[in-house]
């Protein structure tokens, strides 16, 4: 089996193995990144109610997390994503030429 990332040039309307195996690492990224989003959006809403009968700052606990850290968490997970596709491009020779 010849390696994905030393393959010839793709051509027109022809799908390399590189292409095929790039495409695959990122739907992975993507259906893992999801996920993550959702467990911080909706996982953590359902536990809300009980984090309530604690307190940070003044506030109940589950309000907290889900008005701050969310936010964070989304940060988070938008610049795992920025790098993960960098770190992809760069390795299959894919994406923008600067």
């Amino acid at each position: 089996m010849t390696d994905p990332l030393t393959e010839a040039p793709m051509t027109v309307g022809t799908l390399t193995a590189r292409h095929r195996a790039y495409w695959r690492r990122t739907q992975g990224l993507t259906v893992a990144l999801l996920l993550l989003w959702f467990a911080v959006t909706f996982l953590a809403g359902f536990c809300a109610a009980e984090l309530n009968a604690y307190e940070f700052l003044g506030f109940p606990l589950g309000f907290y997390i889900l008005a701050q850290g969310a936010l964070i968490a989304y940060l988070f997970i938008i610049g795992i994503y920025v790098l993960a596709m960098n770190w992809l491009d760069r390795r299959y020779g894919v994406g923008e030429r600067r």
